[in-house]
């Protein structure tokens, strides 16, 4: 089992070399272990074609070494340096407005660019070669934050031509293109692949095959430019950890099938960035407001622990106020620890926080750190410095074991409900949000997995919910799980060719239950579909499945009559977007019909097991008593009366 650790992000080209040693020293005084250099770095390693200067980096790796820390080191190509961009003026990826992305800031290159590919090569190549055997060389992260700044679909001469050559080998015959497509509507058909262009720039709506055919191509595209970098590093620094930092709430690209050429996935936590981002309403930005969402950080911990096949991170956790969201509060004393916690309690193996020291140049120079410009110590220090102890305390190690619950989350849907959502607020990731916010108000541990049938083996509750179009092969293992399952709603309501199945929604679902499906409606903001005998305010909310129920059995219906949860056995199909009421009903009877056990917790509680560990979190601004949770058993850390952004951890019996 591994141990649990924490990490920081450092930029020894920000800093005069005499400051090294003493960083060094600071780090392992702090507890700190792991350091990731060298990700923004090319114009130093690389100031001109050809003109290597690695010895400082080498200087660098030699310091952190000799005061033991573990070097991750990023390949550069994030940001590749102004004579690469002036050499070849067409490496720049294009946005779908026709406008390249210039040099100035960073991820200013295009997926689909042959020539700034070999050129990534040759730089990973000559770092790998140089510093893959260094024993102070632990791990790599390969470029940075793939995406980022909306950088993953280029609609640019050489994307087309690589958009072209995909569909050529997808299809096979430009007729089997047109049969998917539908390019019969509106006189669309072509004649030759050569006649296939980018969906942008068209009069109004691109046809959404089309365009979700060129969202799986530009996935693809990360996928091999990441790979090319994964199979260079493995052969020149074999046995090292290789990663990529994810982000939050960027779904893109399918980061399952990215991870497949990695040991281990990491991502970028940044709660209260987020928080401003993407809660889903003011009430809850306020009463969170410098602790973050309890199930945001939570739900990405879950994904890429799944897309790291177990092994993940934290690559870059906040420390303090960011300078990239609309709003940026500081954090609430003791929300650092928290954090931390929450993605130990999820079996990350490092917690890594961005930045050693707060940089006084630059786009991010607002953007706190462990240490304050002046190398003063910050609050970040403290924290971890008092977190390395009592992980200590702990002996903290991944043991975090397959959960009895999962909850199914697809690339391939969140693109497919962006490109046609038929309501205007539709969200694929807001749906799989309100099942997964429902269970762990129930007290659950879940394991968030892609819809593959090996996922679901073992499994006594599986959720399923907005599933684009589900394989047959999917569809049988769930069958032959002995799951409880929940489907719906717009589960299996589309085939692969983003197409109505012949015999209508939910398609191959219909072997777990039957039912069809045969009209939709999307509703305003503010317009609920009450159930019928719920006195609490269960409702739908935006989204509404008329069904006709064939074997399937009406468990609960609307107040106008029309089926709002069918069962079949173990199987179950929900019928439209349910509100926090609906939710936190549906999911308590589908652990019921498991065996499983709820918890009642106040809504601020969560908890997350770790292997014999149970962790208590308090998100909420008042002190909480968890007595009840912790029962008879003896504390390892925390108090039965969890403080605001308290944390209480002890083993279960």
């Amino acid at each position: 089992m591994t141990q649990q650790t924490l990490g920081v992000c450092y930029y020894p080209e920000h800093w005069p070399e005499s400051l090294w040693a003493e960083d060094a020293r600071r780090m392992r005084e702090a507890g700190i272990l792991f350091v990731r250099i060298g990700e923004f770095a090319w114009s130093r390693l690389e100031p001109s074609r050809g003109d290597y200067r690695f010895d400082w980096l080498a200087r660098a790796i030699d310091t952190l070494h000799a005061h033991g820390l573990k070097v991750v080191l990023g390949t550069p190509t994030a940001t590749p340096p102004k004579w690469l961009c002036d050499e070849m003026p067409d490496m720049h990826a294009v946005t779908a407005d026709g406008r390249p992305r210039r040099f100035g800031s960073r991820r200013h290159y295009d997926f689909s660019h042959e020539p700034y590919a070999l050129e990534c090569d040759r730089i990973v190549t000559e770092v790998a070669r140089r510093f893959g055997d260094h024993p102070g060389v632990a791990a790599w992260q390969t470029d940075n934050e793939y995406g980022c700044h909306d950088t993953i679909e280029s609609y640019s001469p050489a994307a087309l031509a690589a958009f072209r050559r995909w569909l050529a080998a997808r299809y096979g015959t430009v007729e089997a293109l047109n049969a998917a497509w539908g390019n019969v509507f509106w006189s669309m058909e072509l004649a030759s692949f050569d006649e296939a262009e980018l969906p942008n720039l068209t009069v109004t709506e691109a046809n959404p095959s089309h365009r979700l055919d060129f969202q799986r191509f530009s996935s693809d595209q990360v996928v091999r430019f990441n790979a090319r970098q994964c199979e260079i590093i493995r052969h020149y620094s074999p046995g090292r950890t290789i990663l990529h930092n994810y982000m939050g709430s960027f779904t893109a690209f399918d980061h399952y099938k990215v991870s497949e050429d990695l040991d281990a996935a990491s991502w970028d936590s940044y709660p209260l960035g987020f928080l401003e981002q993407f809660a889903p309403d003011d009430a809850m930005r306020e009463r969170y407001l410098r602790v973050g969402d309890p199930d945001h950080q939570a739900f990405h911990h879950d994904l890429y622990r799944a897309c790291g096949r177990g092994r993940w991170w934290v690559m870059e956790q906040q420390p303090g106020p960011v300078n990239w969201a609309p709003y940026n509060p500081a954090p609430a004393p003791g929300a650092l620890r928290l954090w931390a916690f929450e993605a130990y309690a999820a079996g990350a193996e490092v917690v890594s926080w961005f930045r050693w020291r707060q940089a006084p140049f630059a786009q991010e120079q607002m953007h706190e750190a462990l240490l304050l410009p002046n190398s003063e110590e910050n609050e970040g220090y403290r924290v971890v410095t008092e977190l390395s102890g009592e992980l200590a305390h702990l002996s903290a190690r991944v043991e975090s074991a397959r959960a009895d619950v999962a909850l199914v989350f697809d690339y391939e849907s969140e693109w497919a409900w962006k490109i046609q959502p038929q309501g205007r607020d539709f969200s694929y990731l807001d749906l799989v949000l309100r099942f997964y916010r429902a269970l762990r108000r129930a007290g659950v541990s879940v394991d968030v997995i892609p819809p593959t049938p090996e996922a679901v083996a073992g499994r006594r509750l599986v959720l399923l919910p907005g599933l684009f179009s589900p394989s047959a092969a999917f569809v049988d293992a769930l069958q032959t799980s002995g799951a409880v399952v929940l489907a719906g709603p717009r589960s299996g309501s589309k085939t692969p060719d983003f197409q109505i199945p012949a015999d209508l929604p939910p398609g191959h679902l219909r072997r777990l239950i039957d039912l069809k499906i045969r009209r939709v409606e999307s509703l305003r903001p503010g317009i609920a579909i009450p159930v019928a005998g719920s006195n609490a305010g269960a409702a739908f909310d935006g989204w509404r499945e008329f069904v006709v129920p064939g074997a399937a059995e009406v468990a609960a219906a609307s107040t106008d009559g029309e089926p709002v949860l069918l069962r079949q056995g173990p199987a179950h199909y929900l019928a439209g977007r349910p509100n926090a009421v609906l939710a936190d009903e549906v999911v308590r009877r589908l652990l019921d019909a498991a065996g499983l056990e709820a918890l009642t917790l106040h809504p601020d509680i969560r908890v997350r097991d770790n292997g014999p560990l149970r962790y208590v979190f308090n998100h909420g601004p008042e002190p909480i008593d968890v007595s009840s949770v912790i029962g008879s058993s003896q504390l390892l850390i925390g108090s039965p009366t969890l403080p605001p952004c308290g944390v209480a951890a002890f083993r279960r019996g």
